[in-house]
């Protein structure tokens, strides 16, 4: 049997997840509401968190689900065959997104969406009767538009913010070789900086420490990937050694849970990096599954996108949105 070391053993679980074709993640906050307010106990009472903000976040979970013809470290855009997003908040899904052949759908819980974030929303009864398909987004109801159509009002988007004279640029991409070139930089870093730990578990399942103060970790990571800056793609920017030095240079720990080899779970203890003491904690957790297959949902109403805004503009939406912001600060 092979004598693997827990960096081994996690540089072979994270390049099993590049091989495979389907692939589901789920990402949420380990930390409830009192936890989040007490992170933002030293700002002015004016940019304080809300209450319901602060449930929404402790409370939220975003999903996502992909599907590839190809692994998925091989995978461009036009490789997956189907996607899914779904953000959920502590009462229910809130967002919900597919792309499924030649169509992308979405829906959204707008009435819970303004009660969580203290901007309550008109209702589909506000507005003005009529068959108009903003009506429906408000009411909760699936609704399709073409993904080519997205597509091109995208690309028009982007000529417009486009310097004058000046096509715009592709999408950003990093190619093979400079992907190796990362990937090599990364665990260089990690196999000199992060000590590991292991521990077993029932049924296959492992668990695996791994350790490093923040500073120093983030500071090593961008000096091995300044030398590759003029290789990513436009936009990236590195942070500057002053920004760095911002960084709490505490320890900071995540948890790898492997299960038979393959990743099923990161959790990241942030806790040490809170400024404020009452914070025991504070962690980002990911769990890594099967991605499912996504499917169309049943009843979706086909809007142009177009018609959608033209609907929000002039059909009394957008009036309904002005009325109900100005009633609320009357109010305050």
């Amino acid at each position: 049997m092979e004598n693997l070391t827990a960096g081994q053993k996690l540089d072979r679980a994270f390049d099993k997840l590049g091989k495979e074709r389907s692939l589901s993640f789920e990402l949420d906050l380990d930390a409830d509401a009192a936890t989040l307010k007490a992170m933002d106990s030293a700002t002015k009472p004016a940019d304080k968190m809300p209450d319901e903000v602060a449930e929404l976040i402790s409370g939220a979970r975003l999903s996502v689900s992909m599907r590839s013809k190809k692994p998925i470290e091989e995978s461009g855009e036009k490789d997956f065959t189907a996607t899914a997003m779904k953000l959920g908040g502590p009462d229910g899904d809130l967002l919900e997104y597919r792309q499924v052949g030649d169509y992308t759908y979405f829906r959204a819980d707008v009435a819970e969406l303004g009660k969580a974030t203290g901007n309550p929303m008109p209702s589909a009864d506000e507005l003005p009767d009529g068959p108009g398909p903003f009506k429906k987004v408000l009411a909760g109801q699936w609704v399709k538009v073409a993904t080519k159509e997205l597509e091109e009002t995208r690309d028009q988007l982007d000529e417009v913010e486009a310097p004058e004279g000046r096509k715009p640029s592709a999408e950003p991409t990093l190619d093979a070789r400079t992907q190796k070139k990362l990937v090599k930089a990364l665990r260089q870093v990690v196999a000199k900086e992060v000590d590991f730990k292991t521990g077993g578990g029932a049924d296959g399942t492992e668990h695996i420490k791994a350790t490093a103060p923040a500073r120093t970790l983030m500071t090593k990571l961008v000096d091995e990937l300044r030398p590759l800056s003029k290789e990513l793609p436009p936009g990236t920017e590195l942070p500057t050694a002053k920004e760095l030095e911002e960084v709490p240079n505490k320890k900071v720990t995540a948890d790898f849970t492997l299960k038979n080899g393959a990743l099923t779970e990161v959790s990241v203890d942030l806790a040490a990096l809170a400024e404020n003491t009452k914070v025991k904690k504070l962690a980002l957790v990911v769990r890594v599954g099967e991605g499912q297959e996504a499917k169309a949902p049943a009843g979706a109403t086909e809007v142009k996108l177009d018609e959608l805004m033209a609907d929000f503009f002039q059909g009394g939406a957008a009036d309904a949105f002005a009325e109900e912001d100005f009633e609320e600060g009357a109010k305050g």
